[in-house]
């Protein structure tokens, strides 16, 4: 067994193609929806409307996690590490820890959408009226800003990687 040189270390150089800050008056706009979209469940649905909108969603951000899981546990085990959950604005929910692939980024996201409002299609079947549009509302809400980033990129070479910071999207290449 051979010890490595302290000085052989690993380099990544990656080159800044794109980078979108997200103001903050952006993100304080964005934090109003989930109010008026409880004052409107509060009117139309009484306090049942209060409850199923604060239970749709923890729903919604499980489905988000279970489908983003699958799709990276399919794809290649290596990715499922690179992703955490986060709690702060306005990358809420399970997203890329570290420089993540752009197509792989988009791949799980369209794929969260479509499947999730399937799953919520179904549960209209059985849900309460407040309940189904407490769930398309989270979802959506939630998915807003992911596929803004995908809409923001689409212009650009599909080879990338992308880096979700607190205050702006980097869009770079290796």
């Amino acid at each position: 067994m051979t010890a490595e040189p302290e000085n052989k270390a690993t380099f990544y150089q990656y080159r800044l193609l794109k980078k979108k800050a997200i103001a903050r008056s952006v993100i304080y706009s964005y934090l109003c929806l989930p109010i008026i979209m409880l004052f409107f469940n509060l009117l139309a649905f009484s306090w049942t409307g209060l409850f199923f909108f604060l239970l749709a969603g923890p729903i919604t951000l499980w489905i988000h996690y279970v489908i983003a899981r699958t799709i990276l546990l399919l794809v290649r085990t290596s990715y499922a590490k690179r992703w955490r959950w986060n709690f702060h604005m306005p990358w809420l929910g399970y997203i890329p820890d570290q420089h993540f692939s752009y197509r792989m980024f988009v791949r799980v996201h369209l794929n969260m959408s479509w499947i999730g409002l399937c799953i919520i299609t179904v549960c209209l079947i059985w849900s309460p009226l407040s309940f189904t549009l407490s769930l398309i509302f989270w979802h959506l809400w939630l998915l807003f800003p992911r596929l803004y980033v995908v809409m923001f990129l689409s212009r650009e070479r599909k080879d990338g990687l992308i880096k979700l910071n607190e205050q702006d999207v980097s869009y770079y290449l290796q």
